[in-house]
């Protein structure tokens, strides 16, 4: 399905755990290198305050066959994500994928509660770390990219356009959030046009990053017992499934065929091959629409 990167570089902003971790690992296996960030390493925990570490992200990346390159980067900082991109030219001179998947704003949420019972600090917080990241890396590392044509950029979001345009995501905060990155991607495919550039906004299903299966009390062993707790959960898919769809867009040489657009993994799935872990291909949000929000029982057939 997907062809080598080998000598391709990539910057997975935000690859400590979930969506992230697994694109920088899938990047990996097919060849790439790849610079994996975010602000939890064996020196210190960020405020998400979780075990994950970017150090075993880009562990993973060398063993999956790439290689993994840790830098602990707070990407609020303008120093410390100059110096970043800085690093990346010095060793390799180029950068040919860039996946903005900073969020860490889990704990900052508050849900179904209106803008007038929502805590300010926390939700600006919030928007910070979804969204003004995302610029900062973008205005950073796109004049190394632009060197080169071709380049990729990948905005990972929770919803596609589609999607989010007719559901309102339960937080106000959260909800601009997704929104404005799925629009980043359409903004940064206009910019990189005359660079022949292509920016794509990117969305995983129902996610099993680590904090869900936590949430669920499973492991990814025994995932389908989730579904006593939420039978709508059999819907869900590992992050290694958003990452493939990654790897599957860096590799096409018609990548420029999506830009500015907002898909989601199982949509691209179904253009590439690739598959989730398990052999099959779940197209969460087209299940969500069709059987969650219509009230129907679960029932995943033909949905994976």
């Amino acid at each position: 399905m997907t062809t080598s990167l080998t000598g391709r570089v990539a910057l997975v902003a935000g690859a400590t755990r979930g969506a992230g971790r697994q694109i920088a690992v899938q990047l990996g296996a097919v060849g790439a290198t790849v610079y994996a960030t975010g602000r939890s390493s064996r020196a210190g925990r960020s405020e998400m305050d979780r075990p994950e570490t970017i150090e075993e992200t880009a562990e993973l990346v060398t063993a999956a066959g790439g290689t993994g390159i840790a830098v602990r980067t707070d990407h609020l900082v303008h120093d410390e994500v100059r110096a970043l991109v800085e690093r990346i030219d010095a060793e390799q001179g180029r950068l040919d994928v860039l996946v903005n998947d900073v969020w860490g704003a889990d704990p900052l949420i508050t849900w179904e509660k209106p803008v007038w019972e929502q805590p300010l600090d926390a939700g600006f917080r919030t928007l910070r770390l979804a969204v003004e990241t995302h610029v900062i890396t973008s205005h950073f590392a796109l004049p190394l990219m632009i060197r080169r044509p071709g380049g990729l950029v990948v905005e990972i979001g929770d919803g596609t356009k589609a999607y989010n345009d007719h559901n309102y995501r339960l937080s106000v905060f959260y909800d601009l959030a997704k929104t404005s990155v799925n629009r980043l991607a359409f903004s940064w495919a206009h910019e990189l046009k005359e660079y022949d550039g292509t920016a794509v906004a990117l969305s995983p299903g129902w996610l099993r990053s680590e904090a869900m299966l936590e949430h669920f009390g499973v492991t990814e062993a025994n995932w389908r017992d989730g579904a006593a707790k939420d039978p709508h959960f059999l819907i869900s898919e590992t992050p290694a499934f958003v990452g493939r769809a990654v790897a599957a867009l860096a590799a096409d040489p018609d990548r420029a065929r999506w830009s500015g657009q907002s898909v989601s993994a199982g949509e691209l799935a179904k253009v590439y091959g690739f598959t989730d872990v398990d052999g099959s291909q779940p197209d969460a949000f087209r299940y969500i629409s069709e059987v969650v929000d219509a009230g129907r029982p679960a029932d995943v057939t033909g949905y994976r």
